[in-house]
């Protein structure tokens, strides 16, 4: 089977251009003002919010395969934040479920912008270091 004209097939990123990725995405969450998260909690962050289920202390322990207490502290700094909330489940006042915010929705829109510039750079050839320098050069 040919490709159809005018379709082109998506070139999936190298290592090191996703590792440019990385790199400009924690460098810009970490010069933004006010707080930044650990990789702990930025990963229960996007477990929370990636996938749709009725999240709890006990499951993001099991699926990030990291102990109950771990998942509490990112969870208490994540409240601190209000990036998430923890709420007793109603049907079983053992279990604490995990609501998503209206500021932990920005949160992931603004990182989805970061890692597309971060994206959209690597595709180019640039670093991140190398991105803030031609523009200082430009200007």
């Amino acid at each position: 089977m040919g490709i159809q004209k005018g379709l082109t097939m998506a070139v999936p990123p190298t290592p090191d251009q996703l590792v440019a990725i990385l790199k400009h995405t924690t460098v810009t969450l970490v010069r933004r003002d006010g707080s930044d998260l650990s990789a702990r909690q930025l990963a229960v962050f996007l477990t929370c919010y990636l996938i749709d289920a009725g999240h709890t202390v006990r499951g993001l322990a099991a699926d990030l395969k990291v102990s109950k207490p771990a998942i509490t502290r990112a969870l208490d700094r994540l409240g601190e934040l209000d990036l998430a909330r923890r709420k007793t489940d109603p049907a079983d006042r053992r279990s604490v479920l995990v609501q998503r915010t209206v500021k932990g929705a920005a949160f992931l829109r603004d990182l989805r912008a970061i890692l597309s510039e971060a994206s959209a750079t690597a595709r180019k050839g640039q670093t991140a270091t190398q991105e803030p320098a031609k523009r200082a050069a430009r200007a």
